[in-house]
């Protein structure tokens, strides 16, 4: 189709393996449709995590876009959140994050567009 352009779905994991609490990194973001999604496990018993997606336009002030709450178990469970806002940074903010051995990861998905894919090579 002459004029249109592919667009890709991407992910980026913005909180790996998270074990204690606090603000992760900014991580830039693109288009304005992102979905965020949150997993994470105990090695033994029950836990929770509560996660604060913040979002920027300059890196410095943040505003929570959502809270994602979890139950953790030994099997991974997971929650999410989509938004359709243009903001140009997004970090995860580890508020809560209880149980034996817990860990969680924060990820963003969202269309890049055309060529992102090619700059990031």
């Amino acid at each position: 189709m002459s004029g249109s352009s592919n667009k890709m779905v991407s992910s980026i994991k913005i909180l790996k393996n998270v074990t204690s609490t606090g603000a992760g990194s900014a991580f830039p973001l693109w288009g304005s449709k992102h979905s965020f999604q949150m997993f994470g496990t105990t090695s033994a018993g029950v836990g929770s995590a509560v996660v604060n997606v913040e979002v920027s336009n300059n890196a410095s002030n943040w505003e929570v876009a959502g809270t994602i709450t979890l139950t953790l178990g030994t099997s991974s469970t997971s929650d999410g959140f989509a938004k359709n806002a243009a903001w140009r940074w997004a970090r995860g903010n580890v508020t809560t994050l209880s149980g034996t051995g817990a860990t969680i990861s924060l990820i963003v998905g969202g269309q890049e567009p055309a060529g992102l894919e090619e700059l990031s090579e």
